[in-house]
């Protein structure tokens, strides 16, 4: 018993953790997309971050920067269940006899982590945001709300609607939880040196966090743009994650791997340290109370 109410806990305050920093960081996600969406050939409807927010604001107030969130607070709580609980498990396997994570295997527990999350939530969560948003900048939005966006999309496209971009958004979120739990298992063991039990502040976990964000964001930038336009409105121009690939670069050319990485960095750095923190402190909390490491 104690042990399932430990795991429900520490996917519980999982999701409130990801909840929170999505209340905070969801406008530099917004124009993430938006400035992703936007494509050269179109032509370009915004000129930069400061134009997109701009012209949000001037056309549907402060709250149209919060267009989409719904979608992103309801799978936040399965989607950090699901990555802790998985990285928890596989991590479980993996240590070796005196408790220890090297890097390499947190790599793969994190990679574990990532594919599952892509598929159970992810997928269906990202492509229904995609659509908002998206759905936003046309001139008559259709999407009343989350669940009626939900019930319009599956009505018109099937169950497949939600999962558009599956491939993309496996290679993104594989790499991303890979890479995240990669740099943090490494700085940890790095600061801890030889002693296991050795403390680590919470402003110092916040920051091994915000450093793994920030690396994972330049390592995988170009798959969120590719998954992006994979389940965009327009995701009918693609026959495949490949072909996306190919005909961005040939029509676009490199740098359109790297729109948006500014207000992605910003928001990534922050999810990624705050998430750590309540989880660690969670961790701490729990092995306070039921002495269990």
């Amino acid at each position: 018993e104690p042990i399932r109410l430990q795991a429900a806990c520490l996917l519980l305050n999982g999701g409130i953790a990801g909840g929170i920093e999505i209340c905070i960081t969801f406008p530099t996600e917004y124009v993430k997309t938006q400035l992703q969406l936007d494509e050269k050939a179109n032509p370009p409807k915004y000129k930069g971050i400061a134009d997109c927010v701009k012209q949000t604001v001037n056309s549907h107030g402060v709250r149209g920067l919060y267009r989409g969130l719904s979608s992103l607070l309801y799978g936040s709580i399965p989607k950090a269940a699901v990555r802790f609980g998985m990285f928890e498990f596989l991590s479980n396997k993996m240590r070796d006899e005196s408790g220890k994570l090297d890097s390499r295997r947190g790599f793969l527990c994190g990679l574990g982590a990532g594919v599952a999350e892509a598929v159970v939530v992810v997928c269906p969560m990202e492509t229904v945001k995609v659509k908002f948003i998206h759905d936003q900048t046309s001139a008559n939005p259709k999407y009343k709300g989350f669940f009626h966006g939900v019930r319009e999309i599956i009505r018109s496209q099937g169950l497949k609607g939600t999962y558009q971009g599956l491939t993309a958004t496996v290679l993104k979120q594989g790499s991303n939880q890979a890479i995240r739990f990669y740099v943090m298992t490494s700085l940890r063991n790095w600061y801890k040196g030889g002693d296991p039990n050795k403390a680590i502040n919470p402003l110092l976990t916040g920051l091994f966090g915000a450093v793994a964000g920030a690396t994972s964001v330049f390592g995988n930038t170009p798959l969120d743009v590719i998954k992006t336009r994979m389940q965009g409105l327009e995701a009918h121009k693609y026959k495949s994650t490949m072909d996306c690939a190919v005909k961005i670069m040939k029509h676009e050319g490199p740098m359109a791997f790297y729109k948006g990485t500014v207000p992605r960095l910003g928001r990534v750095c922050l999810d990624v340290a705050i998430v750590f923190i309540i989880y660690e402190e969670v961790i701490k909390v729990l092995n306070m109370v039921w002495k269990t490491d």
